[in-house]
């Protein structure tokens, strides 16, 4: 019986061995993928801050009146003013609606003790 015992015991360290030998190798090829898309995200912050700069360096106002005075001729375009823009008091408001309830249906007890129910 011993025996018996002590080869169950062996089988169930290897199995347990063979176990923790696949899980470790498995946790390092997931710290290995985390890693490589935590570079990822990083490179793309990266390039986001690069196109953010390029985006702020295009859009300079005096570069950009520089070229709507360039291209007057081209595109009509003209330099915007305060007085342009509309107030807030002049927002227009949606309609009132079209079919107001002219009858309406009273709904009061007294009524409904009025009428005979069959």
């Amino acid at each position: 019986m011993r025996a018996v015992l002590h080869i169950l015991t062996t089988i169930a360290v290897i199995a347990l061995a063979f176990w923790a030998y696949r899980e470790n190798y498995a946790t390092q090829q997931a710290l290995s993928e985390a890693d490589k898309l935590h570079a990822n995200i990083r490179a793309a912050h990266a390039r986001l801050a690069v196109l953010k700069a390029e985006w702020a360096y295009q859009n300079r106002p005096d570069r950009l009146r520089d070229l709507a005075e360039i291209n007057f001729e081209r595109l009509g375009l003209l330099p915007l003013h305060p007085d342009q823009f509309g107030q807030v008091d002049e927002v227009p408001y949606p309609p009132a609606p079209l079919l107001p309830i002219t009858n309406p249906v009273d709904v009061s007890s007294a009524a409904a003790d009025d009428e005979d129910p069959l």
